[in-house]
């Protein structure tokens, strides 16, 4: 009976999308995917426990195997009919994997057997003596039912340049160095020779000042001298002898 994911359920496995859960065994889980084709599948996948316990990881694979080889026709007469026996009854395999997470691809077949044919040889009850008999035990690893994961993808690696483009930014790059060397070369030696001309300097404005205004002082009157008092004042004695200076000697 089909039941839809759990958390936990891988979304695919290889080429085939997980749709949902067919059956829980101990080893594994079944589960009903669909392949790239549209075509119905049954896979079942180990647990994390069974997958990590390398004698469980081999029995799942050699079931795998063995069906394999004996659908093939695998020379050995012996072996071609142990594998026969032990193939009786598996469905055709469609795709598989033995890595981390193994699992196994049939094609699915409403009410028939499905994936879950390869998780019985998994669970080992008893003594394989003839037929099993013998005291039960329980492995170490049943207590880890979750489905075992594949590895993720690797990383894609980093994109890389054609040779085309590769040359034409190396071209560009050394051509942006040339221009920084050569601005950088006129702006340290090509000042030191050439001479900056000097500004010419204003023009010389001359505003003529007028010429000083030189100012009169006032007429000052002479001081007379004391003969010139004598003799404005009274007029001029005679000379002694009763000389006239007026009248010639």
């Amino acid at each position: 009976m089909a039941t839809p994911l759990q958390y936990g359920d891988p979304p695919r496995l290889g080429p085939f999308v997980l749709q949902a859960r067919l059956q829980a065994a101990p080893a594994g889980l079944v589960y009903l995917a669909q392949g790239a084709d549209g075509r119905a599948v049954s896979v079942a996948v180990l647990t994390r426990g069974a997958a990590l316990d390398p004698a469980a990881r081999d029995r799942f694979v050699t079931g795998i195997k063995d069906s394999e080889a004996a659908r093939s026709g695998v020379r050995g007469l012996l072996s071609r009919v142990g594998r026969m026996r032990r193939a009786a009854g598996t469905p055709p395999v469609v795709a598989w994997d033995g890595g981390e997470a193994p699992w196994v691809a049939v094609p699915y077949a409403p009410g028939g057997i499905g994936a879950e044919r390869f998780l019985e040889p998994v669970m080992v009850s008893g003594m394989l003596i003839g037929d099993r008999h013998g005291p039960d035990f329980v492995p170490y690893w049943l207590g880890d039912r979750n489905p075992a994961l594949p590895a993720p993808p690797p990383p894609a690696p980093p994109p890389t340049e054609t040779v085309r483009s590769v040359t034409l930014a190396s071209v560009a790059l050394a051509t942006l160095v040339l221009l920084a060397g050569v601005i950088l070369w006129l702006m340290m030696f090509r000042s030191d020779d050439e001479v900056t001309p000097a500004r010419p300097l204003p023009p010389t404005v001359f505003v003529p000042t007028p010429p000083p205004v030189p100012t009169s002082p006032e007429p000052m009157q002479p001081s007379p001298s004391p003969g010139e008092t004598e003799t404005r004042g009274q007029s001029p004695s005679p000379l002694p002898g009763g000389e006239d200076p007026g009248q010639a000697i």
